[in-house]
């Protein structure tokens, strides 16, 4: 169902993982999608071409104040902006007393700072009108977890600044976020994350990683005519890791 026809989707993190596959969801859905990511996410694009949708490439910074005021003026010269999705984001697995204040800095820059200046920048967008603004928060935002305190500290961040707008913008714009478990994407690659971390995230009931596609799919309901009445949440997709 084509239940975002002629609508305007903004989607950061768009070049890979749980920003792709919405920027795609969206796109099949009906919505022309700005893409952004901080490398050019030229393959989303290619690929939301290929299923016969329409699509944008804009390279982004979402820690970059200047950065970010370039995306939302190319997303302006097409048309109205209906809904945004902030999906960029990083993680880091680092003991605490390893952590230098330059680390920690760069952690809350891009998952917190950034969703800040992409947040106000799609409410900006859509003030006085209907809209919908989604931001990917994190299980661990709702228990934390040692060697990640910088990574739960921005997650736990956002959760707060979307509960504050959604009172802020009410009733017009809805704002949500997506509080995803164990995804399957590279932030879960041995790079970024221990094997032994990799083994503790299988310990939840449904004993598996969760794919993109499944935390697109709800970023999809959120955006959609079905979700009329939510707002201020944080919505888990999370294989049953926490149970708030």
């Amino acid at each position: 169902m084509r239940v975002l026809d002629g609508q305007i989707a903004v989607v950061t993190g768009a070049g890979r993982g749980i920003g792709a596959a919405c920027a795609r969801a969206f796109a099949g859905a009906g919505a022309e999608v700005i893409c952004a990511d901080l490398n050019d996410p030229a393959d989303t694009v290619h690929a939301i071409g290929e299923a016969g949708g329409r699509g944008r490439a804009v390279q982004c910074d979402v820690s970059n104040e200047a950065s970010v005021l370039a995306l939302f003026e190319a997303a302006a010269q097409v048309g109205p902006l209906d809904i945004a999705v902030n999906c960029a984001g990083i993680i880091d697995e680092r003991p605490l007393l390893d952590t230098s204040a330059d680390q920690f800095d760069h952690m809350i820059a891009v998952n917190l700072r950034g969703s800040f200046l992409v947040g106000r920048e799609a409410l900006r967008a859509m003030n006085g009108r209907q809209g919908r603004v989604i931001m990917v928060a994190s299980d661990l935002a709702y228990y934390g977890r040692e060697t990640f305190s910088p990574y739960v500290a921005s997650k736990h961040g956002v959760l707060g600044l979307v509960r504050s707008w959604a009172k802020e913008f009410a009733p017009e714009i809805l704002v949500n976020a997506l509080c995803p478990g164990p995804i399957d994407t590279a932030m879960l690659a041995a790079e970024q994350m221990s094997p032994e971390w990799r083994e503790k995230e299988l310990a939840i009931p449904l004993a598996r990683f969760g794919q993109p596609e499944e935390i697109a799919q709800m970023a999809l309901f959120l955006a959609g005519p079905n979700a009329k009445y939510i707002t201020g949440q944080g919505i888990g997709v999370n294989g049953g890791s926490i149970m708030p």
